[in-house]
């Protein structure tokens, strides 16, 4: 059994907007929504998690009425790692646990069920391949980089902690795993908020999986459909692209 979760916790501060950064419309509809219809087309999970905050939770549940989700609440803003580890009860017998994020409105079913079906190592992942930063690629400037050696992916570098080097890379991270379960479980408390942040990082979990010599399988996706959303001048761009 595969369980989805979705982290929809964050308060979106730069999207300078009294609502939860993922009710933040496009063309008239919550950002959010698009991501939870995609999750129902592909067919993987009947009942996806959403990982919201106490001061958002009702918010979210009223948008998303009328699909079939369930709710973990993430009560202190400590990480992604964090607010994954809020979702365990709620994922209990799921095999694999496919963590998306809500400010990805353009995701596909079909990338969805990629992901599902990679499901033979500790972490699967989608990347993204840009030429540069100018337009609408922008959006990507501030996002975890990819990191490899011999070809193989060693770590996931946030922005925050990268270097100057690290930072002209062009692979980059747009937050989709597929993990083994009890892996997962067993790894997340292994975390350390030793970072810019202050916060326990999902993409940590890379470098734990490196480490132990386990697979980590990884995939392309079209930088189009991996655009995520983190500000209005983000926003606006992925209207244009919509």
């Amino acid at each position: 059994m595969i369980k989805i979760i979705i982290l929809a916790a964050g308060k979106g501060t730069r999207m300078k907007s009294e609502l939860p950064k993922v009710l933040n419309p496009i063309k008239g509809e919550p950002m959010i929504n698009y991501l939870v219809k995609s999750v129902k087309w592909s067919g993987v999970s009947e009942r996806p998690i959403i990982v919201v905050s106490p001061a958002n939770k009702n918010l979210i549940k009223r948008a998303l009425k009328n699909f079939n989700c369930c709710y973990a609440v993430q009560k202190n803003q400590l990480g992604t790692g964090h607010a994954v580890s809020s979702a365990r009860r709620l994922a209990t017998g799921a095999e694999r646990i496919i963590v998306l994020y809500g400010d990805h409105p353009f995701l596909k079913k079909e990338t969805i069920n990629k992901m599902a079906v990679l499901n033979k190592s500790a972490i699967s992942l989608a990347t993204v391949k840009v030429k540069d930063f100018k337009s609408w690629r922008k959006n990507f400037f501030h996002w975890g980089r990819i990191i490899r050696k011999g070809g193989k992916i060693t770590a996931i570098v946030e922005f925050k902690d990268a270097s100057d080097r690290e930072k002209k890379i062009k692979e980059l991270n747009p937050a989709l795993y597929s993990f083994d379960a009890l892996w997962l479980w067993k790894n997340l408390k292994k975390l350390k908020n030793e970072n810019a942040s202050g916060e326990y990082y999902l993409t940590d979990l890379i470098k734990l999986a490196f480490k132990e010599g386990l697979k980590i399988d990884s995939f392309e996706i079209d930088a189009r459909e991996a655009v995520g959303i983190n500000s209005r001048e983000e926003l606006e761009a992925a209207e244009r692209l919509l």
